[in-house]
């Protein structure tokens, strides 16, 4: 395998070359048994061979101690190809919006020359349609091919990657679809189908700044449901962009609906700004979920200006600068709330 090719491997997956490691090494996030490696509050295993592809290491990798934000590395024989399996739950769990979000960062990461061969939905575990897979060729300027599958069930999102040199994007293709095909889920009705975002057109929006009326001493509740179509059900439009110092974000809502609710994804990792209608009042609540947490702010009158979520992003808006209360969930699923007092972010 080429040196520079070698590189830019490692680089794409922001990875050292590891040696051979002992699975399961952080107990609480994975179970190995003989043959496989288990997630165990997600109820999610993988073989530990499979596909060409070894397991190498297994860990956290945010969260530690909360078994929340899961990973397990995996790699060819020779090294060439390498393949990371992600086990997450984001507190807005949505396979449509992790494969948009990052479809978006692998095409700004490697290049113009990359192309996206496939986007289309796919079978895991059997059970079509319950998986997104998306392929990509000619990327770093033509020196590797990397494909991802994206999985929602439950409360986790399942975020395969496996990226190789180009000539050897047979190997790539059948690490990804052996992983897909032998991915297991204690609870199969779990799955949830989904299939890649589509767009319409947006309903004009407001204009104009937002005021933010924050709710009153034990008023916060442990938030429900953002109310909008996930995982692919509907069709979303793009409201406005988001212009930040750290980059360009989407403002999304169901198409043809003016009073449904506005998010905003921020990573591929799960971060998503959420304005919702207020249940009992006028207005927009506004969330920002993450890996195992929700933060709660207070309730907008009208949805922000772009401008104002650009200031929230980079936390100069002075409306917005520490949450209200801060909702941390452990990987069973109980939500525990604490006052604000801290950023947010």
């Amino acid at each position: 395998m080429p040196t520079r090719a070698l590189i830019l491997l490692s680089a794409a997956l922001g990875l050292a070359m590891p040696a051979l490691a002992h699975a399961g090494e952080d107990a609480e996030a994975w179970t190995p048994t003989a043959t496989a490696l288990r997630a165990n509050a997600a109820g999610i295993s993988l073989p530990q061979t499979v596909g060409g592809l070894s397991l190498a290491k297994s860990g956290e990798a945010s969260n530690g101690g909360r078994a929340v934000d899961n990973y397990a590395q995996y790699l060819s024989q020779d090294g060439a190809v390498q393949a990371t399996l992600y086990v997450y739950m984001p507190t807005y769990a949505d396979a449509s919006l992790a494969a948009y979000m990052t479809d978006k960062a692998i095409m700004e990461r490697f290049g113009a020359k990359t192309r996206r061969t496939a986007y289309d939905s796919a079978a895991v575990a059997g059970q079509p349609g319950r998986a997104i897979r998306a392929v990509y060729d000619d990327a770093a300027d033509g020196a590797l091919t990397t494909a991802a599958g994206f999985v929602h069930a439950g409360r986790w999102i399942v975020k395969i990657r496996v990226t190789g040199p180009t000539d050897q994007r047979d190997a790539v293709l059948a690490g990804l679809d052996a992983m897909l095909a032998n991915l297991q889920v204690d609870n199969p009705a779990a799955l949830q189908a989904t299939a890649p975002a589509r767009f319409g057109a947006c309903p004009a929006a407001d204009v104009g700044d937002a005021e933010l009326a924050r709710a009153a001493p034990g008023e916060n509740a442990v938030p429900q449901a953002v109310r909008i179509p996930r995982d692919g059900k509907d069709a979303l439009c793009v409201r406005g962009t988001v212009s930040t110092a750290e980059g360009r974000y989407d403002m999304l809502q169901q198409a043809g609906r003016s009073d449904g609710a506005i998010i905003v994804p921020v990573d591929d990792s799960g971060t998503v700004l959420a304005f919702d209608p207020a249940a009992q009042a006028q207005g927009y609540k506004l969330s920002i979920h993450m890996v195992g947490q929700t933060d709660l702010y207070g309730t907008y009158d009208k949805v922000p200006s772009p401008r104002q979520v650009a200031a929230i992003l980079d936390g100069k808006d002075p409306q917005t600068a520490q949450a209200q209360a801060i909702v941390a969930y452990a990987a069973n699923g109980e939500a525990t709330m604490q006052p604000g007092g801290a950023s947010g972010r």
